[in-house]
């Protein structure tokens, strides 16, 4: 079961990156987007369960391809949820990133296509003829 401000930071990471994204997906402004992340957490902060005290919570994600839980104490469960959340962020505009690299680079491969082949540049060398002996 996962809690409940976790959809909370998840929905304002959608809107601080869709949102923003929409207006300006250069490169450059996503980079510093990306830059701008200084903790994350791969994972989902879950529910293990309840406790006379309130619910205990784990972090479960995968390393090197196995499950991994971890026990994430009361205090820091809001920390993780936030590094969570950064996380998710980090894999969306890493995304938008390479959509946008990607669109660019066959934009100008089309426009390339599309002017005349150049001539074999000039050689700075003086030619010389060969010959036939």
């Amino acid at each position: 079961m996962e809690i409940e401000f976790s959809s909370l930071f998840f929905d304002k990471v959608y809107t601080d990156v869709y949102i923003s994204g929409m207006n300006e997906l250069s490169p450059s402004h996503l980079l510093q987007q990306i830059a701008q992340i200084q903790r994350m957490e791969p994972g989902k902060l879950c529910v293990l369960r309840q406790g006379p005290n309130g619910p205990y919570y784990n972090l479960q994600c995968r390393e090197d391809g196995r499950p991994v839980s971890r026990y994430v104490p009361p205090d820091q469960v809001e920390t993780v949820a936030r590094h969570t959340a950064n996380y998710q962020k980090f894999q969306i505009l890493v995304a938008q990133y390479a959509q946008v690299v990607v669109q660019q680079t066959r934009t100008e491969r089309a426009a390339g296509s599309k002017k005349k082949k150049r001539s074999r540049p000039r050689s700075s060398w003086p030619r010389t003829k060969k010959s036939n002996g």
